[in-house]
């Protein structure tokens, strides 16, 4: 959905898309009923050309309204010139017809133009339509007998003028509660992955940038007095600053491109697919992908795009492996990401802290995240034995922040 919202914010609907929609699709489907009708004719009268006609009005009617309606949709802001021009092509296929089911197919064609351009305020019209077409079935009834039970038929067509009147209204009515209904659901959409994505930017410099200046600044803070009394200690506090900022530089950076990395409109396969691709452009090393998962949340999608830069991260700063598989695969409820090398691996601690003492920040910082939604990571490696690195989310925890994000769209 993020896709179809677009630019949708702040934009407002043209309000003549429904009934120019709505009067397009009643001319059409008039002309293949009025068409229809005089074809079936043809074969019952002596005289060809007054079907002919009426034919010939027809689609002419058709291609000229239809042609306008598209070229100028803001027609129908004249809705009683565009009626009284439709009238008067029913009343031309009257005189051709004299008063045939084809006159009675096109006035009801006619009464749900009006309905779509004016709503029920067509009432007016309608009625006097449906006095009209009584008229046409009299004199049609005058000119060729017929029995009772057909000619109370015919004189039953006037009153699907009315009918037809109101399923244009309503239909009018339908279609722009319709339309309204999906730019405000497109806009909610957009308004909540923006507010997603403002609070998963504050957690991602809490977490890291934020943490870095933070250290930073109390080593600035004590500089200038250890200038004065301890200058052998001022020196190593310059050099943490100088330090530090470098190493905020690289977070910020970091940061940013993992931001760039999970692009919501585009494939969570894909995604992997491209992050993959990009990776082993870089370092050389050959990967191998699969990808066999359902999609997931935003929330979910971005921390595991997250988890796998770091991880190829990882592999590519210690490992010195030749070759790299990644796997993302769903099953027994759990959808798993699986990262694994033939490097040089080394010893995991019982217990993943203590990975920080050996400067393996990378993995706490995955573990972290897959916390972050209700999963876990594990570690697997050996000295000379590569390493295995597994993320392992909750089916269940997909579904509830997906239906968490579907509440926010609805509200």
């Amino acid at each position: 959905m993020a896709a179809a919202a677009g630019h949708l914010r702040g934009q407002v609907v043209d309000p003549l898309v429904a009934p120019a929609a709505i009067c397009r699709a009643v001319m059409l489907g008039r002309a293949a009923v009025v068409l229809t009708s005089a074809g079936a004719g043809l074969l019952l009268v002596p005289s060809l050309w007054p079907v002919l006609s009426v034919i010939a009005v027809t689609v002419l009617a058709t291609v000229v309204e239809v042609t306008v309606l598209t070229r100028h949709p803001a027609v129908v802001r004249r809705a009683l010139p565009v009626i009284g021009v439709d009238w008067l092509a029913a009343t031309g296929i009257l005189l051709l017809s004299k008063g045939g089911m084809a006159y009675f197919c096109f006035a009801a064609g006619s009464a749900a133009l009006a309905g779509a351009l004016l709503g029920m305020r067509a009432l007016g019209i309608w009625a006097v339509q449906a006095a009209f077409g009584f008229a046409a079935a009299a004199w049609a009834l005058r000119a060729t007998p017929y029995s009772p039970d057909v000619a109370a038929f015919v004189m039953a067509f006037p009153m699907l003028s009315v009918l037809a009147g109101m399923g244009g209204a309503v239909a009018v009515a339908a279609l722009v509660r319709y339309v309204d209904l999906t730019v405000e659901v497109a806009a909610s959409a957009q308004r909540s992955a923006a507010a997603d994505e403002r609070a998963r930017l504050a957690r991602e410099l809490h977490d890291s940038v934020s943490k870095t200046l933070r250290g930073v600044s109390f080593a600035a803070l004590a500089l200038p007095s250890s200038l004065r009394r301890h200058p052998a200690l001022a020196e190593q506090l310059a050099d943490t600053v100088s330090r530090g900022a470098e190493v905020a530089a690289r977070e910020a950076r970091q940061l940013l491109e993992g931001l760039r990395g999970d692009m919501p409109d585009r494939s969570f396969k894909d995604t992997v697919h491209q992050v993959c691709r990009s990776w082993q452009d870089g370092s050389g090393v050959a990967t191998r992908v699969t990808v066999a998962c359902a999609e997931p949340g935003v929330a979910v999608r971005y921390e595991i795009v997250r988890v796998l830069q770091e991880a190829l991260t990882n592999v590519q700063r210690h490992a010195f492996a030749s070759h790299v598989t990644i796997r993302l695969i769903q099953s027994g409820g759990l959808l798993e990401l699986i990262v694994g090398d033939d490097g040089i691996g080394f010893t995991v601690p019982e217990e993943l802290g203590g990975l920080q003492s050996q400067g393996h920040f990378g993995l706490v910082g995955m573990a972290e995240r897959a916390r972050a939604v209700g999963g876990h990571l594990r570690v697997r490696s050996f000295p000379g034995a590569g390493t295995v690195v597994t993320v392992c989310v909750p089916v269940a925890a997909l579904e509830l922040l997906t239906a968490r994000e579907m509440m926010d769209v609805i509200e």
